[in-house]
């Protein structure tokens, strides 16, 4: 009988323990071994028979069971020893014996049983003979033993033949197949034209498309019933046909991933406990637990093969079936990687998301720019919307591994992108909001209207606890936002500071200092010296650029203007360095730089000016003003609108528009130190040059400042330019996009008739200017008159 026994789910593999396992493994093995054991045994006592049978000459079937015995005893005392060389009591002794039937006695020749009483007369021999002979050239086929049947005449053994496969046989079969393999391929197929093989492309992969599009409506229009569609659609993924493969394995990707996006749920799925699994539920919970495991195991085997196309590209390892070549991976890689992206924004919330932030950190250093960007960019949407902070977390620990384990040799991309956290106490109170549940309560008219007074009562009962339990909530996501972001912000500084440390010459260090200079007022004030010390070095040290040193002095100052506040450290060494290096902006490549000196402008100034001395203010009110000129006319906006805040800010700062001197001493406009370059005796002439410019802003700015920058009247600005800051100015008119602001206002081409009308304009004109010169000429100086007609006439 055929062994029918169903082998083992995986499923159930795992649900049994590793000992139960083991004992059903032992148990297997050991029935194997007594079976074969048994076996063996049987044939050994077969063979024996068989052997003793053999060599002894078998008596005649004919004749009666007496005349065999009467022979058998007749030839036996012919080879028997004379009795009468035994004593009487031997004599007996021997006949006693014989009535027994024991081993010693016995004649192994004899056909009778050892128990005579017990059971009844067989005949081995005759059984033995009445088997037919065969030839030695056929197999010998094995017995498998059956269980007995027992009748009336005994036990009558069960026994069945083992097929025995006839292998010259199945060699004949499979070389006639190969033979008609080979026949069938020496036929010729039918040669395409490239029309013909193009239309039948385009025939299979419309198939293809159908195909694909037919399991996705299916899925997306009843997930909880066509979950198992999902698998038919991923082995998709593995599409053999050479002449599609590639276009239908981009396809899936994408299908995948939009139907993924559509029906996960809006929570995390755990796995089940045991105890959980042992519980009977509903049909509807139960349904719902199967959706949940069928969907994590193929978006589990999913980002599995995502991951395996992005390696294959990665090791350049080509496949055995060859279906795809080597020049498709990087095809298939880009499509894996936008998925992967495209998942990391949109399910943060949902399983193996560490595992996608895992596959795409390393990928924002990759050598293809392409890859870098897109992983570059679903990281930075992923810190923009990420309000409270789990994922942007993860981000941090993987990026902070991967900038450690490859000793600080990334882009700097990997480390800018944590200018893109949402890490700013102004933002808390906004994200808190966007978090709390949003309840609507009923108003008093909607009460008077349809509650009774009884009932008005209860309902302001309820709205109170219900608005209680609601702040209760609020402030409990706050305190979780505030905690994760606390721990985020130690991964970044930690990052920070080991660069410093360590690699202060990598091109890391301008994405530090700028990181540094946007989180410089949440750092711990314990640290402020050690990284004042460090920022001030890597100044005076002359190997940083102009923007790495511009970063260095603007996280000076937003340390200094945030917690700083409290120690007691002047910064003149920093206020030195930029009134130094000012000269240095102009506008070729240096003047995007203008708006991080806009912004350390407004940290010096504007948020420590009681620290600073009118002197200071001064000189550099003098020297801004020198280097608007030079620069575009954002650039001239931004740093107008700054002197328009000093002017306003500090007092007495209407000296520059004098020409009297005040005080001792000449200005001197080289001198690198501001407190004694002695501005006070100059004058700010750059405002009339700037109010001829060709921008209409600067005009008015520059107009605006030559009156004293007021507030009121007539000469102040309007509310569009006076409350927008310095930065923002620099932006709004900014030429990046090769556009003017404001747009300069187009020249309608002029027609015929009017440049005719011009002409004639101009002929009328130059006749009149020659009649009053021939008059004058006529009537004063008639002699050079006739002098000059006379020459005329000759020549």
């Amino acid at each position: 009988r055929k062994n029918t026994k169903r082998v083992p789910s995986f499923r159930k593999l795992l649900r049994t323990s590793k000992i139960k396992l083991d004992n059903k493994l032992k148990n297997k093995q050991y029935k194997q071994q007594s079976a074969a054991k048994k076996y063996r045994k049987e044939q050994k006592k077969l063979r024996e028979a068989v052997r003793d049978a053999i060599s002894r000459k078998p008596f005649p079937l004919e004749e009666c069971k007496k005349k065999q015995v009467a022979e058998k005893w007749e030839e036996e005392e012919e080879d028997a020893l004379p009795l009468d060389m035994m004593d009487e009591d031997d004599l007996k002794l021997m006949e006693d014996l014989a009535q027994k039937a024991s081993f010693l006695t016995r004649d192994l020749s004899s056909n009778e049983p050892v128990h005579i009483k017990k059971r009844k007369h067989e005949n081995v021999i005759d059984k033995y003979e009445k088997v037919p002979r065969r030839m030695q050239t056929e197999p010998e086929k094995e017995l498998i033993h059956l269980l007995p049947i027992k009748d009336k005449g005994g036990i009558i053994p069960q026994t069945m033949e083992k097929p025995v496969l006839n292998v010259a046989q199945d060699e004949e079969e499979d070389t006639e197949e190969m033979e008609e393999a080979e026949d069938f391929n020496e036929e010729p197929l039918p040669v395409l034209t490239p029309e013909e093989m193009a239309a039948q492309r385009r025939q299979k992969l419309q198939e293809r498309k159908v195909h694909i599009a037919a399991l996705a409506s299916a899925i997306l229009s009843e997930p909880d019933n066509n979950i198992k569609k999902l698998k038919e659609l991923r082995a998709m993924l593995m599409e053999q046909d050479p002449n599609v493969a590639v276009i239908v394995r981009k396809l899936v990707m994408v299908s995948l991933m939009e139907i993924f996006k559509d029906i996960v749920p809006s929570y995390k799925i755990r796995p089940l406990t045991e105890a959980e699994k042992a519980t009977k539920v509903k049909k509807e919970t139960q349904k719902l637990r199967e959706f949940e495991e069928g969907l994590v195991s193929q978006y589990k085997f999913y980002l599995e093969n995502l991951e395996q196309t992005i390696k294959d590209w990665k090791q350049r390892k080509l496949k055995k079936s060859n279906v795809v070549s080597l020049k498709a991976y990087k095809g298939l890689a880009e499509i894996a990687v936008k998925c992967l992206c495209e998942l990391l924004v949109a399910l943060p919330h949902f399983n193996f998301h560490n595992n996608i932030i895992v596959l795409i950190v390393p990928l924002m250093n990759d050598a293809s720019k392409m890859i870098s960007e897109l992983c570059f960019e679903a990281v930075k949407k992923l810190f923009k919307q990420d309000k409270l902070g789990y994922a942007s977390l993860g981000v941090v620990k993987v990026i902070s591994g991967l900038v450690r384990g490859r000793n600080y040799d990334v882009r700097p991309e990997v480390l800018k992108v944590f200018l893109h956290l949402r890490i700013k106490e102004v933002e808390l109170q906004k994200d808190a909001e966007d978090i709390a549940p949003k309840k609507k309560f009923m108003t008093y008219k909607e009460k008077r209207k349809n509650l009774s007074r009884m009932q008005r009562k209860w309902k302001k009962a309820e709205e109170k606890l219900e608005r209680e339990l609601l702040e209760a909530e609020a402030s409990e996501s706050k305190e979780k936002k505030l905690k994760l972001h606390t721990e985020t912000l130690n991964i970044v500084f930690v990052t920070y500071f080991r660069i410093l440390k360590k690699a202060q010459k990598s091109p890391l260090l301008p994405a530090v200092l700028e990181g540094l200079a946007k989180f410089a007022h949440l750092i711990n004030v314990e640290f402020f010296d050690d990284l004042l010390i460090v920022l001030h070095s890597l100044i005076a040290s002359g190997g940083l650029s102009y923007r790495e040193s511009l970063h260095c002095i603007l996280s000076a100052f937003h340390i200094l203007s945030g917690q700083g506040d409290v120690l007691n450290i002047d910064p003149m060494k920093f206020y030195t360095h930029l009134y130094k290096t000012l000269f240095s902006l102009h506008a070729g490549r240096t003047n995007d730089d203008i708006g991080i000196v806009l912004q350390c402008l407004d940290a010096m100034f504007a948020k420590r000016r009681k620290q600073v001395s009118q002197q200071r203010a001064l000189a550099f009110l003098k020297r801004l003003s020198m280097l608007a000129l030079h620069v575009l006319p954002n650039s001239s906006v931004g740093i107008l609108a700054t002197n328009s805040v000093l002017m306003q800010t500090f007092p007495k700062m209407d000296l520059l528009l004098d020409n009297e001197s005040q005080g001792s001493g000449v200005y001197l406009p080289e001198l690198d130190e501001p407190e004694h370059c002695n501005a006070q005796n100059t004058a700010l002439w750059e405002l009339h040059l700037l109010q001829r410019h060709y921008h209409p802003t600067v005009q008015k700015f520059a107009a605006h400042l030559i009156v004293g920058a007021p507030t009121e009247g007539s000469g102040a600005l309007s509310l569009d330019l006076s409350q927008r800051p310095a930065t923002e100015l620099f932006e709004a008119y900014s030429m990046r996009g090769m556009t003017f602001n404001p747009p300069v206002a187009s020249v309608t081409p002029r027609r015929k008739d009017t440049f005719s009308q011009m002409d004639s304009f101009i002929d009328e004109e130059l006749n009149k200017q020659l009649q009053q010169h021939i008059s004058e000429t006529v009537v004063h100086k008639p002699l050079d008159f006739a002098k000059h007609l006379k020459e005329s006439s000759l020549s």
